[in-house]
């Protein structure tokens, strides 16, 4: 058996972020700095400060006019969303190396861009300002499983095909199998990289929200997005007629179930062009 905070450590070296994630990180913490320091930092990395516009001028802004500067960018869109912005493209970024032997990455980032973009369709169907700050969220939702499956893959994958032909949840074989499951692993690799805590909480506590205190709406929202995104992969035979959405979730979003199939077809329409931006593929190119 090996805890979340062991695992994590042990592969360290692959899961380390780089510099301009934690120059963007220290800026937006310091309550002196201003946006010109912000958009300073991120004109140090030019490939980043590129994305970084590529994404804002993306459909998943849809800024009428061309943002053409960091700054302006930084202006427009404020600390916090560049920071979740440049979040993303690093992570993307930095496992554009990375490699293994029966996980299939692709496969990977596209359901963690599915789930991304429902999270943020969700929020903004649900009423919540500032719904793109979900997409973060959405995104990391399933980042334990990339540290599971570069330290223990045999048993990642065991656990997996257990669950499929028990039917049960692959948390819970996961925490029977080798004492933890996705979702700690993932948390503890947030809190490694020092990023906020509602994005830690929400990736911990996503398959029971009522229980992440005042992050609970974060971690209801990664619940539903992480439900759709579950479900989008199973075959139509295999789908239940109603989705295992927690009760506590729904009630806290207010979610209408009913809106689910056109926000899903939604963010099928958007999943390619956005998986260019995100997915390691692009980060590569």
């Amino acid at each position: 058996m090996a805890s979340a905070q062991e695992l994590v450590q042990s592969c360290s070296n692959v899961f380390t972020l780089p510099e301009i994630y934690v120059r963007v990180r220290d800026v937006v913490d310091d309550s002196n700095s201003t946006m010109d320091d912000l958009a300073n930092v991120l004109k140090m990395d030019p490939a980043i400060s590129a994305r970084v516009l590529k994404i804002v001028n993306s459909p998943l802004y849809g800024f009428p006019k061309q943002v053409d500067t960091v700054t302006r960018a930084v202006n427009l869109l404020g600390m916090q969303a560049v920071r979740d912005l440049v979040t993303a493209t690093t992570i993307g970024r930095r496992f554009s190396g990375m490699t293994t032997e029966i996980m299939d990455l692709s496969a990977y980032w596209r359901k963690s861009v599915l789930c991304a973009l429902m999270a943020g369709k969700i929020a903004k169907a649900c009423g919540i300002r500032d719904s793109e700050r979900f997409f973060i969220e959405g995104l990391l939702r399933d980042i334990g499983h990339l540290v599971l499956y570069q330290t223990i893959p045999q048993r990642a994958q065991a656990a997996l095909i257990e669950a499929g032909n028990l039917g049960s949840s692959l948390a819970e074989v996961e925490q029977s199998s080798f004492g933890c499951d996705y979702t700690e692993v993932g948390a503890e690799l947030i809190h490694v990289w020092g990023m906020p805590p509602q994005i830690e909480q929400a990736i911990r506590y996503q398959l029971c929200p009522k229980e992440a205190g005042e992050h609970i709406l974060h971690a209801s929202i990664v619940h539903l997005a992480g439900v759709v995104a579950d479900e989008s992969e199973l075959p139509p035979s295999h789908v239940a007629p109603e989705s295992p959405f927690d009760p506590h979730a729904m009630q806290l979003t207010g979610f209408n179930v009913d809106e689910k199939p056109v926000l899903l077809n939604e963010a099928q329409d958007q999943l390619q062009e956005t998986v260019k931006l995100f997915s390691p593929v692009a980060m590569a190119a």
